[in-house]
């Protein structure tokens, strides 16, 4: 057997064990890659974060490259789950750990926190996003022309709010946001920044979106974490009998699903139009364009004992004047909403995405959200 045979086979054996068989900073499965510096096992993605930082992190292909023996050695001590224990030693429980379908920017914040900022070491140590009140200048996507203006945005802990002014100097904010009704994605490939991140909160019970981003990678993020904390600090005073594990899930979340389809109106005669649509759980929002500030109008998704359901194709008889084929009828007690969808597969992940929420059971905040849905609508 020669020299690198028993390596890939040592390896094998390696990525067997606990942790080691998904990628220490991402969780994608089957590492092919690892760092012979900091004793982890990682994928490709990640793999090309930590060439970025050649003074903490030196990897090596576990397939192709040639290893040497000490460094095989210290890959058997280390392994993901004892790295784990040393760099994640005090993750703030808000800190969102980014998954491997996650953007870029999330993921290289993450890896350099752990690794050259080493955020994580001690339990002692205080964390920027608890400050408490972050100030700063993010750029901001104007409502109506598009441009991206230099504006400055203030987070308090203490008022629960998040405000921007025009002017660095400006008395009055020129928006008020409550942080509990925020949700904060990133979005890089709509907004055309690998940094862009989209705001959206409700205002007067209707949803609004503002479009963000930040030359700096760990500026973005650091933002998007801040808030996490101060929506946290606010639920576990608005919620004082809720666990971490039942609030975490309503800090930040990324929409299931979004895209075109093409819609027709309440009486299902009008022409189709093509309109941006998002998931965000239980509301679909839909939009003219998928950087427009307001949604166009919303459709609430409850549970299907109580009169919902989605199928693909029409109800009978209904005749579609759309340009695509790929029906969808979901159905609500008030009525139902028609869809057409560009391709097949597109039509089957929206279907899979709105059964799954329909058949979700509905907690106490959502019948209060369906509730005021249908009074407005």
């Amino acid at each position: 057997m020669s020299a690198n045979e028993r390596t890939i086979r040592t390896f094998k054996e390696l990525l067997l064990r606990t942790g080691n068989d998904g990628c220490a900073d991402c969780g994608a499965p089957g590492p092919t890659w690892g760092s012979c510096s900091v004793g982890v096992f990682i994928c490709l993605d990640c793999s090309g974060i930590h060439r970025n930082i050649p003074e903490i992190s030196k990897v090596k292909s576990l397939r192709l490259s040639h290893w040497e023996d000490h460094e095989i050695q210290f890959m058997a001590e280390n392994g993901n789950e004892l790295m784990k224990q040393k760099y994640e030693a005090a993750v703030p429980i808000y800190y969102y750990k980014p998954t491997f379908k996650d953007c870029q920017v999330l993921k290289e914040q993450w890896i350099r926190a752990k690794y050259e900022r080493k955020e994580f070491f001690e339990s002692w140590k205080s964390f920027t996003y608890e400050a408490g009140v972050r100030d700063g200048m993010l750029m901001k996507r104007g409502r109506d022309n598009g441009q991206f203006l230099n504006r400055r945005f203030i987070l308090s802990e203490r008022d629960g709010t998040l405000k921007y002014f025009t002017k660095y100097d400006a008395k009055e904010p020129k928006l008020v946001i409550k942080v509990d009704t925020i949700n904060a994605t990133f979005q890089p490939e709509k907004i055309g920044n690998p940094n862009g991140l989209q705001i959206t909160f409700l205002k007067d019970y209707s949803t609004r979106n503002i479009f963000v981003y930040h030359e700096s990678g760990k500026e973005i993020v650091d933002w998007f974490n801040s808030i996490r904390a101060v929506q946290l600090h606010y639920l576990k005073v608005a919620f004082p009998g809720a666990t971490d594990a039942e609030l975490i899930p309503k800090l930040t979340r990324n929409f299931l699903k979004e895209g075109f389809m093409e819609k027709t109106g309440p009486r299902q005669t009008e022409g189709y139009k093509k309109r941006w649509f998002t998931l965000d759980h239980r509301r679909l929002m839909y939009f003219k364009d998928p950087l427009d500030a307001f949604a166009k109008g919303e459709v609430f998704l409850g549970n299907k004992d109580h009169g919902y359901s989605v199928s693909p194709g029409f109800p009978h008889g209904t005749s579609c004047n759309s340009s695509w084929q790929y029906g969808i009828t979901i159905t609500t007690p008030e009525r139902n909403f028609l869809f057409t969808c560009e391709t097949e597969s597109d039509q089957l992940d929206w279907l899979k995405h709105f059964n799954n929420v329909m058949s979700a059971p509905m907690s106490p905040q959502e019948y209060t959200m369906e509730a005021t849905f249908r009074h407005k609508h």
